[in-house]
């Protein structure tokens, strides 16, 4: 709703649709598919459209929709059908009298198919529209572009590292599996285009009419170039254009900034953003050489593929053979890949074990049993929190020789712990910690709830790695982020109050009053305050009975807060799941882009007076029985 630049073109594109079945003497009937708050077909209507018929498939989005053509006066020209498409009938006695010769839709992702774009157009040209009609947008068109990034592999893949001196390969079932082929979206505006080179030049890979009967089949396309340089063809960046007219001259692109002549004049957009393919396999590329790219999609899906040359047969779709792709998420393949955070957890390995070590991991997947074994551990045990993550992991044990005992079901204590097989009490309990199941950054605590019910197997003088975390909090401006809690009020100079109204209903649930998870290296923001440390978990006890509270403040008026976790390791070495570098004077802020962090957005941001100066002050309570976090935020005057 805030984004003006896709208001404007639609609303353009619209107008001239309007004037053109008007020019041919038509009375304008439209269809408008997922309409949301109605927003489009207010501005068809007001363009001149005769009639309109907004369906919405979500109830309360369809109620707001009533209430904001009541609002609005349009209830003799809007009719809202709370329906998905696919179910709307034509005719007598049915939602639509005729069909409609004006389709209007709003119905992508950021994969533009993704959401069932194609389904619903190919039934509405089927069914619901006549032949020849008007549509906005007209025409879509895909565009990508062949890169190496040694970032951005990094998120598909598993690299070879090093501990001690010795080179670790992945093991081969891993290092040959083509992935999934699910699309990785994200804000591509957030990196920078030093992080890879482009191979080929931007192709045009394929359009849709949508004015036209649409098909959902499986269809390909190739678009041939010459390569720009030499590299490693690794990934496809990926995003598309709709055009709103006939012509193309109402154009609205979802380009990641770095294309615009003027960086800061690329809007921004949270719900079409840009895609990431990564290709099957890791393929030489040479300047001057003839290449093809192949494009494949379904009725929901997109993947891609590398060829020398144009071939008859389409590639197959590519699909996980080694369940790394299904145990390990993109940004976690990244956080494996991370040399500098690796090196921290051998470097407090190191400093910890002794050669009679006994060494008990847990967490999700992770690494370091094998840095363990490597370092010298005398033996190592692994406990999964999954049958998959086990398999997994024993897998990487068996490529490098590793005899370890590895049992899953972290959730069931008491089962598993005969399982281990233990021979002699832990002398080493370490953990990342990491769980596939952990949304905010304190769920990871779940590692303290372990380390509690193991305690019987443990030492008395056991190490505990990390031996305690932090929960951390800053106070922040978001240059964008804001935008979605930001109520509407007027938009395009119709009153959508009513959405804003149930959108606050919404958030007057408890948990909705919370903090929630985001990963804001894609998300820019500029630190008002110092980041301070609010509470502290001291991993060596057992987790305590009673909840631990905490108050502070933070100086400095803002938007929200936002909070992560840091990891003591050792008394010299910890790993930070937020910032990764001090906050610049100017307030910038590095994220990690492995873990999102949690955000809490206050509720009615500071209105600054006088010199503007301002308090945050929080509270915190750490309940035991959940192991969740309540917290409480206000603002005041210095």
């Amino acid at each position: 709703m805030l984004d003006f630049f896709q208001n404007e073109k639609y609303y353009q594109g619209i107008r001239e649709a309007v004037a053109r079945l008007k020019a041919r003497g038509e009375k304008v009937i439209v269809l408008d598919i997922g309409t949301g708050t109605g927003l489009l077909s207010m501005m068809a209507v007001t363009a001149g459209a005769d009639f309109c018929y907004a369906v919405e498939v979500f109830k309360p989005m369809a109620e707001a929709a009533q209430s904001i053509v009541e609002r609005n006066g349009f209830s003799d020209k809007i009719k809202i059908i709370n329906k998905h498409s696919t179910d709307v009938t034509v005719g007598a006695g049915g939602d639509m009298p005729t069909r409609a010769n004006l389709l209007i839709t709003e119905l992508f992702d950021t994969e533009l198919i993704g959401e069932g774009a194609l389904p619903s157009y190919e039934h509405a040209h089927q069914h619901l529209v006549q032949e020849g009609c008007e549509a906005v947008p007209h025409r879509a068109t895909v565009y990508a572009q062949l890169v190496e990034s040694e970032l951005l592999w990094g998120w598909a893949q598993l690299q070879p590292m090093e501990v001690e001196g010795v080179r670790l390969l992945p093991p081969p079932a891993v290092s040959r599996c083509a992935g999934a082929h699910s699309v990785c979206d994200i804000q591509l505006s957030q990196v920078s285009p030093a992080s890879f080179k482009p191979l080929s030049p931007l192709c045009t890979m394929f359009s849709v009419d949508f004015s036209k009967p649409v098909s959902s089949a499986f269809q390909s396309h190739s678009a041939q170039f010459v390569a720009r340089c030499s590299g490693r063809g690794q990934v496809v960046l990926s995003w598309w254009d709709l055009h709103m007219d006939p012509r193309g001259d109402v154009v609205c692109t979802m380009a990641p900034s770095w294309t615009y002549p003027h960086q800061k004049r690329a809007p921004w957009r949270d719900h079409w953003m840009q895609s990431v393919y990564f290709l099957p396999e890791e393929s030489q590329v040479t300047e001057g050489d003839d290449l093809c790219l192949t494009v494949c999609h379904d009725d929901y899906s997109l993947w891609y593929s590398l060829q020398d040359q144009q071939t008859e047969a389409p590639p197959p779709r590519p699909s996980c053979t080694c369940q790394a792709h299904l145990v390990w998420t993109r940004p976690r393949f990244g956080e494996l890949n991370d040399g500098r955070r690796t090196e921290s957890y051998v470097q407090a390995l190191r400093s910890v074990l002794k050669e009679d070590a006994v060494c008990l991991s847990v967490s999700d997947g992770s690494l370091l049993p094998v840095f363990a074994h490597k370092l010298g551990a005398k033996k190592v045990y692994s406990l999964e929190n999954s049958r998959m993550s086990k398999q997994l992991i024993e897998q990487a044990f068996n490529s490098i020789e590793i005899n370890l005992c590895v049992s899953f079901g972290l959730h069931n204590e008491s089962t598993n712990l005969s399982r281990l097989c233990l021979v002699s009490q832990v002398s080493v309990l370490m953990g990342e910690p990491y769980f596939s199941t952990s949304l905010l950054p304190w769920h990871s605590l779940f590692f303290w709830y372990c380390r509690t019910a193991l305690s019987g197997l443990l030492r008395p003088d056991v190490t505990i790695l990390p031996c305690s975390a932090s929960l951390h909090v800053v106070a922040v401006e978001f240059q964008d982020l804001w935008r979605i809690r930001a109520p509407c009020g007027r938009c395009e100079g119709f009153d959508v109050t009513p959405m804003d109204e149930m959108v606050q209903r919404s958030l007057d649930f408890r948990e909705s009053r919370e903090a929630e998870p985001h990963p804001l290296w894609e998300y820019p923001c500029r630190a008002l305050s110092q980041s301070a440390a609010a509470m502290t978990f001291d991993f060596t006890q057992c987790v305590p009975s009673q909840p631990i509270n905490s108050q502070g403040s933070l100086t400095g008026c803002c938007q929200g807060v936002a909070l992560w976790m840091e990891y003591q390791l050792t008394d010299d070495i910890t790993v930070s799941t937020g910032l990764t570098a001090p906050i610049s004077e100017q307030g910038d802020c590095e994220w990690s882009r492995h873990r999102k962090q949690a955000v809490y957005f206050l509720r009615s941001p500071w209105q600054s007076s006088g010199d503007g100066r301002a308090a945050v002050s929080y509270s915190f309570t750490f309940e035991p029985d959940s192991g969740d976090i309540k917290m409480d935020f206000s603002i005041s005057a210095l």
